[in-house]
């Protein structure tokens, strides 16, 4: 990018970044590449959409510049590129993880990589005195998220990363609850950032991806020969959606943001409930560092409504307009019981001992009218 686009802001950057290869038409947005292979020989040096197609070119060249980094590679999925960071391990390599991560990637960790000797270990990094776990074990990675999934830990990015640059220890933030545009990971000085593009990048629950972005051009040339040597790589429908849900991200967070803050502070006054956590509320426990880190709380709030798994399950299936689903950042809102849903995998005493109980639920709020919103949440609660 040129040193003047390089000052634009988020906004004009989702417009008009990754507009590449409409030149011969005229066409103000490019089209959809819906090809296997390429003619050898061509100008942009195609050959095989498993390896590169322009769709997931012009993704990863606008990812790259809201992330605020040099490089994005896109993927399938979330966990394809959970799947490709990982492949980049080898046999006795230790990982040093939050222990409060996406159920995903503790399957993943357990069942899959575990059989290749790769040693998971957690730990709460929300507790500074475990930073030493890292300097101590020396990992091949230190993987977080922040906020976490389900319980909106804030970790202090910087910090962890300071304390892992001291052991040569890249650190994988999983970005996918901030999103783009209210968290820059890279710059804040990890060395990957990880998407699941599923969210709230595409925010329309209607295309799957996944994305790493980074610096660094050794990371970069892995993340490439993953996404083509394990065929990890998106379709390009699914990129070209992506790239057209990415141009209204601001817009879409921004309501989110004022949704989600309006809705939490409600349900944390309301009677019965026994906590809620959402990243920019006063009671929050890392409510300043998500401040400092954070541009907005996003659009997840976590709370545990005190209620048995009978009585959860049965306000779930009552709500109008919170759809009882996985995922989360899209448009719409959804509702989700991390117990059952998307922590199932996690064996119970674990699940338990991180906080996640059978009354807690997770509302992903959507950009509808927060009246409403609330309305259908007491209506659902039988006030």
């Amino acid at each position: 990018m040129s040193d003047a686009s390089s000052q634009e802001r988020f906004e004009t950057k989702a417009i008009h970044t990754g507009l590449n290869w409409r030149e011969q038409t005229g066409a103000v947005i490019p089209p959809v590449f819906l090809t296997s292979t390429f003619e050898y020989g061509n100008a942009g040096g195609f050959d095989y959409t498993r390896s590169g197609n322009p769709n997931f070119r012009n993704l990863q060249e606008v990812l790259a510049s809201l992330e605020g980094c040099a490089h994005a590679c896109v993927f399938a999925s979330g966990v394809s590129a959970i799947t490709a960071i990982v492949s980049t391990l080898k046999y006795g390599d230790v990982v040093v993880l939050e222990e409060n991560v996406y159920g995903c990637t503790y399957r993943l960790f357990a069942r899959v990589f575990e059989k290749f000797g790769i040693k998971a270990c957690y730990f709460d990094l929300t507790n500074t005195a475990n930073y030493a776990k890292i300097t101590e074990l020396k990992p091949a990675l230190v993987w977080i998220e922040s906020p976490t999934n389900p319980l909106l830990k804030v970790l202090d990015i910087a910090a962890i990363s300071e304390v892992a640059k001291s052991v040569n220890a890249p650190v994988v933030v999983d970005n996918t609850f901030a999103s783009s545009y209210l968290q820059r990971p890279v710059e804040l000085g990890a060395t990957l950032s990880l998407l699941s593009t599923t969210k709230y990048s595409n925010g329309h629950s209607d295309a799957l991806g996944g994305a790493v972005c980074t610096n660094s051009d050794e990371w970069q040339e892995k993340m490439i020969f993953a996404q083509k040597a394990l065929g990890l790589q998106p379709s390009p429908f699914d990129t070209w959606l992506t790239t057209r849900g990415i141009k209204t991200e601001a817009i879409r967070m921004e309501r989110h943001n004022a949704n989600a803050l309006a809705l939490a502070e409600r349900l944390e006054n309301k009677p019965g409930i026994r906590w809620v956590r959402y990243p920019f509320l006063a009671s929050h426990p890392q409510h300043e560092l998500a401040k400092k880190q954070m541009r907005g709380g996003s659009g997840l709030i976590t709370a545990d409504l005190g209620l048995s798994l009978e009585q959860t399950m049965a306000f779930m299936e009552k709500s109008r307009y919170f759809t009882k689903a996985e995922s989360l950042g899209g448009i719409e809102s959804l509702i989700c019981h991390p117990a059952t849903m998307t922590h199932a995998s996690v064996p119970r005493e674990v699940r338990e001992s991180v906080g996640i109980t059978d009354g807690v639920v997770r509302f992903s709020v959507g950009i509808e009218h927060v009246e409403d919103l609330w309305t259908d949440i007491e209506a659902a609660m039988g006030d």
